[in-house]
């Protein structure tokens, strides 16, 4: 009787594996890719199967999928708890209201600090009954090295905010956003730091003046109605000591000097600190797909086991380190960012659906916080647009990927079975709008979704 259970058992599950194959296979061999190369794993993690593979050693352009071993990193090795600091210091003497000496901002390569994380450190200068600094405004980005952007970053991304200056002082993602209603427009943060160049032309444009590399914001032609933007700024450091000299103007603290790039001295007094957990810094990483929040993540990495000044290799160290330790070959690999812009970027399915697969058998915690990390396909994210009316609606979360040509898609799901699957999606190599691309990435995740 047993014999006879086992022997119907294996009979549906061949019938089942070859039914998901079919499936599978007739989507793949469209047309699309005779071009357009696929690779695909998809893992049964409660059943610790592979359900289906596909050309899944196959080494392609990852793109914001290197996130999800820059988190997993991040997870692992800061911890969940570790904290990106900026600190506020003082030096000299205060008396009555007036400090005679000079302010330090000491950076920590948060890549969340925004304009309204300055008016913590005015109410600490308050508490201190300082109205006035008669001194200057420093800042210390001693953090990390001065490379601006990652290896192979693209010229031509400039000024994009999907490549943002790099620096251990990082403010508003190191963006400006401009918004327009009607003919008027409105900049955020409102700050002296940018210059507004408006000029006539028949069509419509905003960008700022990269090729001479300044910050100057030059509006063409006439606004569109409820237009946005967001655009990059150069010399952030610069940018995040002019805000802050501005918000203290607004707060009724006076500096009298200047505002200077300058390390840290001995012989300085403590006043407060804002923080910021990687629990939180992983949300917007995963969610909004974030480069800022995945470099700094590299940076810290590198900062913890190798010292000040981080830099990108050293961190790129503990990523391969991780990859070796859950059974792969680092070498195998090439790793040079921690976002993905790259297009240097080389991963295989294999890898990111493995990678997945540890963090939920190794860390269930951490898998916890990396799941609830990653875009709800058809409510946020950068999948709120996708799978709206689909069967994966509101159960597929993963990571996207694009670059030019590039459109990946890795990460959990759970099937009416309701067992747990890993996926990783990689196609590379398509012309034109990554949409179709996205299209059959959804029909093959619908398909995962309905397994019994």
């Amino acid at each position: 009787m047993l014999k006879k259970f086992l022997f119907s058992f294996l009979i549906v599950s061949i019938s089942f594996s070859q039914s998901l194959s079919s499936k599978l296979n007739k989507i793949i061999s469209n047309k699309f890719f005779d071009t357009c190369l696929v690779a695909i794993q998809i893992e049964d993690l409660t059943a610790d199967k592979v359900l289906f593979k596909k050309n899944e050693k196959m080494l392609l352009r990852p793109a914001s999928n290197m996130k999800i071993l820059t988190s997993a990193a991040g997870l692992i090795y800061l911890d969940e708890d570790y904290e990106f600091k900026t600190n506020l210091y003082y030096e000299g003497f205060i008396s009555n209201d007036t400090l005679f000496g000079n302010i330090f901002v000491e950076g920590g390569c948060d890549p969340d600090f925004s304009t309204q994380d300055f008016y913590e450190f005015s109410e600490a200068l308050k508490n201190l009954n300082i109205k006035v600094i008669a001194g200057n405004l420093y800042g210390d980005i001693s953090f990390k090295d001065s490379m601006y952007w990652g290896k192979g970053w693209m010229w031509d991304d400039d000024p994009s905010s999907d490549a943002p200056r790099l620096s251990a002082l990082n403010l508003n993602d190191n963006c400006l956003e401009i918004f327009f209603d009607n003919e008027q427009f409105e900049i955020s943060p409102r700050t002296s730091f940018v210059d507004i160049l408006i000029e006539n032309d028949t069509s419509f444009s905003v960008y700022r003046d990269w090729m001479n590399n300044t910050n100057k914001i030059i509006i063409r032609g006439k606004p569109e109605n409820n237009s946005y933007f967001k655009i990059n700024i150069t010399n952030p450091e610069k940018y995040f000591l002019t805000v802050f000299r501005e918000v203290l103007d607004s707060s009724e603290i006076e500096l009298t000097g200047e505002i200077e790039i300058k390390n840290l001295k001995a012989n300085v007094y403590y006043i407060t600190s804002v923080k910021r957990k990687f629990y939180d810094v992983i949300v917007n990483l995963n969610k909004n797909s974030d480069n800022l929040s995945a470099e700094m993540t590299l940076y810290a990495l590198s900062e913890k086991y190798f010292g000040r000044p981080a830099n990108a290799d050293s961190g790129i160290k503990i990523i391969k380190e991780l990859i070796d330790s859950i059974g792969f070959q680092a070498s195998n690999y090439r790793i040079v960012d921690g976002s993905g812009v790259s297009h240097y970027n080389v991963l295989s399915a294999e890898l990111l659906s493995g990678m997945l697969k540890y963090v939920y058998k190794k860390y269930p915690e951490k898998f916890r916080i990396l799941y609830e990390s990653f875009p709800i396909a058809g409510v946020d994210g950068t999948l709120e647009n996708r799978m709206k009316d689909a069967k994966a609606f509101n159960n597929v979360r993963a990571k996207t990927g694009t670059l030019t040509g590039v459109s990946c898609i890795s990460g959990y799901l759970t099937t009416k079975k309701n067992h747990s699957l890993a996926f990783s999606i990689m196609m590379q190599n398509f012309v034109g709008s990554a949409k179709r691309v996205r299209d059959l990435q959804d029909k093959i995740l619908g398909i995962l979704t309905e397994i019994k």
